[in-house]
């Protein structure tokens, strides 16, 4: 295996003075990447011509370029980016032939543009340290977000750094990056894809986890600037999606059973507005919460009581209770029956009924558009066999939930809908039908 320590852009001669091992790794996302797919990805990046400008990001000890020389020889001009510098000694040691620069990849302004970018960018989200582990860059983050085009929402710095190296790129210049598949389907890479289909044509290779001890799936993304279309492989070869025309939606593993499911039904968010419920910190901040078990007082619910078909309504596993009266002054939803979908069990749709009107932390829960929908037919096709495949198939572990997206374009079959009653008012209470 080869070690490739991808390394964050940050000052780190304060905040790395004398750290754990571990406590080192996790700062700078060390990842052990299998010396095959070091390879396979250096296969994807064969040049087209002698001397072309080849630039590996956080290259640490550039074990990227080290394998491009072997395969392809010493006529290239070679650079490698890295902020430590430790390891750009060992990238030295290890690649003379290349040239390196110690420098913040993000930030780096180059005076020439690259034919081949290629390597393992860092991933994580930049955040508060009790809750993300890239907590070192916060000073960095706002400088980051001005640069960028594509950043939204939490985002994670893996996006940053495809979308930087897509800039660097001369045209008719490819990049060749293993990141997590998250960015295939996550609301907050829209603006992502929406770029990279703008700029280039689009290799997704899906590789599952390959990475040891990592629960992590991860795929090779090549972009060719100029070019347009997506491809979308199944493994290192098995070409499963071609889009001519892709314009930056969710990538999926989109096989016709599934289309013709999409378009023989109407999507869930049609039916039902998806709400999430009241999350950790408001919950535990509300004054009706309490910690110990009162008379009167409820658990208050996580995706843990929730079961296909069932709730436990007795166990709290989040520690925390309120009277259930009071459950609407968190989200006015709790007040009457409705849905609850599991949004942390995996690419998997798990339904239940609330018929008590508990409160929750975390969850979606689904309130109706429409008068008439049977909600326990609801419950009990959502927890079916074809929506699990349809989940499932189109899916895969790109991510380790279920998010709002994929659960509103779930098709209902049109037999559970024998008419649409009148719009519902937002604040109208909904009875079970049936």
């Amino acid at each position: 295996m080869t070690l490739v320590m991808s390394s964050l852009p940050f000052d780190m001669v304060d905040a790395l003075q004398q750290p754990s091992l571990k406590e080192r790794e996790r700062a700078l996302g060390v990842v052990y990447t299998p010396s095959a797919l070091v390879e396979f990805m250096v296969r994807l990046a064969r040049p087209a011509r002698s001397g072309c400008r080849v630039l590996e990001p956080a290259c640490a000890d550039a074990p990227f370029l080290a394998s491009f020389i072997r395969r392809y020889g010493c006529g290239y001009q070679l650079y490698g980016v890295e902020i430590d510098t430790a390891h750009l000694s060992r990238a030295r040691a290890n690649v003379p032939q290349a040239t390196f620069i110690e420098a913040d990849f993000l930030l780096w302004e180059p005076s020439s543009c690259f034919d081949i970018i290629l390597g393992n960018p860092p991933y994580g989200i930049i955040g508060d340290g009790s809750h993300y582990p890239i907590h070192t860059l916060k000073e960095r983050k706002t400088l980051y977000r001005q640069r960028s085009r594509t950043w939204y929402g939490k985002f994670n710095i893996y996006g940053a750094f495809i979308e930087r190296a897509v800039d660097l790129l001369s045209p008719g210049g490819k990049l060749v990056f293993v990141v997590p598949a998250s960015w295939l389907v996550l609301d907050d890479f829209r603006l992502l894809r929406a770029y990279l289909a703008q700029v280039g044509g689009l290799q997704v290779y899906y590789l599952g986890k390959v990475f040891p001890k990592r629960n992590v799936s991860v795929v090779v993304l090549v972009v060719e600037k100029g070019g347009e279309g997506l491809e979308l492989y199944d493994g290192a070869e098995e070409l499963a999606v071609v889009k001519p025309a892709y314009a930056g939606e969710m990538i999926r593993f989109e096989r016709r059973e599934w289309l013709e499911f999409e378009q023989n039904g109407v999507p869930l968010g049609d039916l039902f507005h998806v709400r999430f419920a009241a999350r950790s910190p408001e919950v535990r901040k509300h004054p009706a919460v309490s910690t110990e078990a009162r008379p009167a007082y409820v658990p208050i619910l996580t995706g843990r009581n929730l079961h296909a078909g069932w709730i436990d309504y007795k166990t709290c596993y989040s520690g925390l209770w309120m009277p259930r009266e009071r459950a609407v002054e968190l989200r006015s939803f709790y007040g009457f029956p409705h849905l609850v979908v599991a949004h942390t069990k995996g690419a998997r749709v798990v339904c239940a009924y609330d018929e008590r009107c508990y409160p929750w932390r975390e969850e979606f829960h689904l309130v109706p558009k429409r008068e008439g929908l049977d909600l326990l037919a609801m419950m009990h096709y959502l927890n079916g066999e074809p929506v699990q495949r349809y989940v499932s198939d189109l899916y895969r572990d790109f991510v380790p939930h279920l998010t709002a997206s994929m659960l509103k374009r779930i098709p209902v079959e049109r037999s559970m809908l024998p008419y649409f009653g009148r719009p519902l008012s937002r604040n109208a209470n909904v009875t079970l039908s049936g």
